[in-house]
């Protein structure tokens, strides 16, 4: 089920009014029922991998914990096993299999495995993430195993950030899950506030945006110029908007019902550094990447080469995390290696910055390191846009040919419908929405809003349902970008 469908709008009201009305033992069972029928909304059977990722680490749970010495540890190697396993026959076995056979090819052996014809189970990476925090807690003794086999499916299986995250700590969303609720008029308003603002995000801006990159990605061969670097541009907006979008309405829907979910974006394109990029986008895979691979491997409590190889290694597994894709391994690859570079470059960046005078001007300097950073994130987009490597090759070569004005709306992109007129909107959207960040740094906005009258609050959302209504992309909901993942 989609958060911007209309059967969600019908969805989230019934089961959040049945949620205050019934009693508080019943809640985590309707919250547990309504989290089976909206991820079956998609592909009904597809929740029998969710039962069994959730049969095998609720037992795992509670064997590690019981257990002592190795076999602590091999309880939670079954568990892992068994859920890397899943990953790994429905979104990496073709992949795999796909470059075995080109290696077979290469040296002329005999390769007959075929491909399997499966569907990727939706968000099974992030619910898979999030059940694999557990049982890793649960080892490291710093979450206490589950008992009620009720209570865990449902930390897994929570509706708000089932598909797509955040993806939730046990230490955090556990206990919440056996707290009482009651409805508070401030804290619903405030999480549908936030619910209305994922929605602009993602129909007002994402799905717009959209309409100019997905003909130009998805036919690069045909475009070259300013073309491509506006169609990369929007990219790095609408992936933006369109996750982010998803998450303010994940947490908004939760804190309706009176659960904190962990914040996911913090203005990451106002970042001054690749480093502070990746502490402000997705926040919840990049900890989870942290705690569970790069600080296991050592961090950087080790020599500098393996730190820096510490580093390569989990940006390398944050990509394939991403997709079975090449251009997703080199996109986390290229993230990587920006990051040990910054680190490699840091003194002799602050020299120069020192003798040109950037130091003396530290707003100026500020604002050429987001530019700086925005536009290596924007290369990076490249790679994770890209249908295939070919076309990420031609997004370079394509861009620098020719970069005439006119490029910016050629006569292909004219036949889709796309007007000057929505070329310059999708920019407005954009500058409004970096504008806002900015301010928001400054003044907590959600909090002066909720400062104001009634006859200033209510206006305000009848107009921004409107907003949403009138200039919001109409037609089938589109789905999160994410969902793939």
């Amino acid at each position: 089920m989609l958060f911007n469908s209309f059967t969600f709008l019908i969805f989230f009201p019934v089961v959040v009014t049945i949620y205050f009305v019934i009693p508080h033992r019943y809640r985590w069972t309707w919250l547990l029922a309504a989290s089976c029928y909206f991820y079956m909304a998609f592909i009904p059977v597809y929740i029998l991998i969710l039962f069994f990722t959730i049969g095998i680490d609720y037992v795992a749970g509670i064997l590690i914990e019981n257990a002592e010495g190795k076999r602590r540890k091999s309880f939670l190697v079954m568990s892992i096993v068994a859920n890397v396993g899943v990953l790994a026959v429905f979104k990496y076995f073709n992949f795999l299999n796909a470059n075995a056979e080109a290696i077979a090819a290469v040296f002329k052996w005999p390769y007959g495995i075929p491909a399997l014809d499966l569907i990727l189970p939706i968000g099974l990476s992030f619910h898979t993430f999030q059940a694999m925090s557990y049982t890793i807690e649960v080892y490291r003794g710093r979450q206490p195993a589950e008992r009620h086999l009720g209570i865990y499916a449902l930390y897994v299986m929570f509706f708000p950030q089932l598909v797509a995250g955040p993806i939730e700590r046990p230490q955090n969303l556990l206990p919440q899950l056996y707290q009482k609720h009651v409805f508070e008029y401030d804290r619903v308003a405030n999480g549908l506030r936030r619910m209305a603002w994922g929605l602009f995000m993602k129909v007002v801006i994402a799905d717009r945006l959209a309409r100019y990159v997905n003909p130009v990605y998805n036919d690069i061969g045909s475009f070259e110029g300013l073309t491509l670097v506006l169609a990369t541009v929007f990219f790095a907006f609408q992936i933006y908007c369109d996750f982010a979008g998803y998450s303010h309405m994940a947490i908004g829907a939760a804190e309706v019902m009176g659960f904190r979910l962990m914040r996911n974006f913090n203005r990451p394109y106002l970042s001054q550094s690749i480093a502070e990029f990746w502490s402000r986008w997705h926040i919840s895979l990049s900890t989870w990447f942290r705690d569970y691979v790069y600080i296991p491997l050592g961090g950087n409590r080790v020599a500098v080469p393996r730190w820096y190889l510490n580093l390569f290694v989990t940006f390398l597994l944050s990509g394939l995390w991403h997709g079975a894709n090449w251009t997703f391994v080199i996109w986390g690859a290229l993230n990587g290696f920006y990051l040990i570079m910054s680190l490699v470059t840091a003194g002799i960046r602050g020299r120069i910055a020192a003798v040109v005078g950037l130091v003396r001007h530290p707003n100026a300097h500020a604002a050429l390191r987001v530019l700086v950073t925005f536009g290596l994130t924007c290369v990076a987009w490249v790679f994770f846009r890209a249908n295939s490597l070919g076309d990420a090759l031609h997004a370079f070569t394509g861009a620098i040919a020719r970069p005439t004005l006119h490029q910016v709306l050629p006569d292909i992109l004219r036949a889709e419908g796309i007007t000057k007129l929505e070329v310059a909107y999708s920019a407005m959207l954009i500058v409004a929405l970096i504008l806002f960040e900015i301010i928001q740094r400054r003044v907590n906005v959600p909090r002066l809003f909720e400062a104001q009258p009634a006859w200033v609050r209510w206006p305000a959302y009848y107009a921004a349902c409107m907003a949403i209504w009138l200039f919001g992309i109409s037609g089938e909901a589109k789905a999160f970008i994410y969902f793939q993942f």
